[in-house]
């Protein structure tokens, strides 16, 4: 895409102007991102999906006047689970539909100037009346568009960040809002990492949201160690500790220097080549969650055209191509190839063609993992 021309979704600013501006910076509102905009799901589809056991769920009852405190619900659930319509101050948080629905994944891809690797998934807020999941923050971007009915959302920046104790959600203490404004079918709200918002359904609305991944470091340490021991044993081969020149010793609990020393160096190697840690991070980054699973799919004699499962998650760097938590070293023209089918999510006939037959194996084993789907 040309990340210079003015985009409608936000407010007639530049992709590029957006991201230098605003991008983990500020706030920005945008009325009428989407123009006459209509909700995707109806209320009985987002349900139907929060009944399926493979799809992640909630259920969000507010505090409310009865002395009812807050209570949170994870899904799958049962028709008889969901409060009556009529009730007030309930919320159903309906997460990955990008995944379900490809009405969804068109509406995440309209956002794919910011690197895939950092998008996450879209996810369905349902409110009755007066519902919300009250005043909080998240440790990443989030795009709030208004697909139904109204929210009414108050926003601040807050160093206070101190959670209530006594509630099963993660509800500030102190909530102290400095903006607010009510949003209307179409408008989107972006906000930055660990902004303070609170929205309240005003009358029966639906909000989607679209989420972004942002790594702990504890986090990204442990999975990168994680997969590159997988592989340990093969590349820094059988070699065992030695010390021919180890003293007697008085204090037989003290750890060696010289074992430290070979532990210390141990992990150097095992990080010695870079490629080994791209590999282990484009691994991680395309992980499927773990309600994600593909139905396996068949390969026809001929194919017209390949396109991504709405569910793969597939990126690349400069030595591998990556897809659903697995990789393979890329070079030449399959590399481009399989780039091109990372970056626009489907491949010609044509296109196709041009591949190697290792290539088009490997193809084959993606549209048999459900992974990839023929079309045309």
């Amino acid at each position: 895409m040309n990340t210079h021309t003015p985009l409608t979704l936000l407010g007639g600013l530049s992709a590029t102007e957006f991201m230098r501006d605003y991008w983990q910076r500020k706030p920005l509102l945008v009325r009428q991102a989407f123009p006459n905009f209509k909700p995707l799901l109806s209320r009985s589809q987002l349900f139907e999906l929060a009944q399926n056991e493979n799809v992640e769920s909630r259920l969000v009852l507010g505090q409310d006047s009865a002395a009812r405190e807050w209570q949170l619900k994870r899904g799958p659930f049962k028709k008889r689970d969901f409060p009556k319509l009529s009730e007030r101050d309930w919320t159903l948080l309906v997460q990955g539909v990008d995944g379900q629905d490809e009405r969804l994944a068109m509406l995440m891809r309209q956002f794919r100037f910011i690197p895939d690797a950092r998008l996450d998934d879209l996810m369905i807020s349902w409110a009755a009346d007066g519902g919300g999941v009250g005043p909080h923050f998240d440790s990443y971007d989030v795009f709030l568009i208004q697909a139904h009915g109204q929210r009414h959302w108050r926003i601040g920046q807050q160093k206070d960040l101190t959670l209530r104790q006594d509630v099963p959600l993660k509800i500030l203490a102190h909530f102290k809002a400095q903006q607010d404004w009510v949003l209307e079918p179409g408008d989107m709200l972006y906000l930055p990492p660990r902004y303070a918002h609170d929205g309240i359904a005003v009358g029966e609305c639906m909000t989607y949201s679209v989420g972004f991944r942002a790594p702990q470091k504890g986090e990204l340490a442990r999975e990168l160690l994680m997969r590159l021991s997988d592989e340990a044993d093969e590349a820094l081969g059988e070699a065992i500790y030695q010390d021919p020149g180890q003293v007697a010793v008085k204090n037989a609990a003290a750890i060696p220097e010289a074992l430290q020393d070979f532990a210390r160096s141990v992990l150097q190697e095992a990080l010695r080549d870079p490629k080994d840690l791209a590999r282990a991070l484009g691994e991680y980054l395309t992980e499927p969650k773990a309600h994600v699973w593909f139905d396996a799919g068949q390969v026809p004699r001929k194919k017209k055209a390949v396109q991504l499962d709405k569910q793969s998650r597939m990126l690349y760097d400069k030595h591998h191509v990556f897809l659903n938590g697995e990789s393979w070293r890329a070079a030449g023209a399959d590399a481009k190839l399989m780039r091109l089918l990372a970056d626009q999510g489907h491949l010609s006939s044509d296109q196709l063609a041009l591949a190697s037959d290792e290539a088009s194996i490997l193809l084959n084993d993606w549209c048999e993992a459900g992974w990839l789907h023929c079309v045309g």
